[in-house]
């Protein structure tokens, strides 16, 4: 929409919102839906009473949670995770040279606003699921330790 939406509807707003529309429904279904089902991980935000009295954000701490699904029961294709990974990285990056783009043509800045709200919307899914993927390789791993440690004792 954002490239071609102009030859087809000619009033930028209804383009910079359908836009930003598209965007926030990229974000929820790659975080909420597609990243469960092609790789099994899932992430999120929780914001919880702080138990320090020197927070600055009012007295809240914001941290994020992952999840991994149970690598005994789940199943994932090597072609969809691969799939998933490519998409993860090459869709920021694309987003990038969009906002190249953007700052060489100098014709609008208002363009490179809905380029800055997707790079962030992107590169937070991209962070996210990079920490999830690690935090669910170190949990196999403990797990896979202790495991064999529990056997050897046995």
């Amino acid at each position: 929409m954002y490239l071609f939406g102009v030859l087809f509807i000619k009033n930028f707003i209804l383009v910079f919102i359908i836009t930003l529309l598209l965007l926030s429904a990229d974000f929820y279904y790659l975080k909420n839906i597609a990243g469960r089902r092609l790789v099994g991980l899932r992430w999120w935000n929780e914001v919880v009473p702080s138990t320090t009295s020197t927070s600055m954000n009012g007295g809240y701490e914001s941290h994020w949670v992952f999840e991994s699904s149970d690598p005994a029961t789940r199943t994932i294709n090597g072609t969809d995770k691969r799939f998933f990974w490519l998409g993860l990285y090459a869709v920021p990056a694309l987003w990038i040279a969009l906002a190249i783009l953007a700052i060489l043509r100098l014709q609008s800045v208002i363009w490179l606003s809905l380029v800055a709200i997707a790079l962030i919307l992107t590169i937070t899914n991209t962070v996210a699921f990079s920490r999830c993927d690690k935090f669910s390789q170190a949990s196999d791993y403990a797990s896979g330790v202790v495991g064999s440690g529990l056997n050897n004792e046995m």
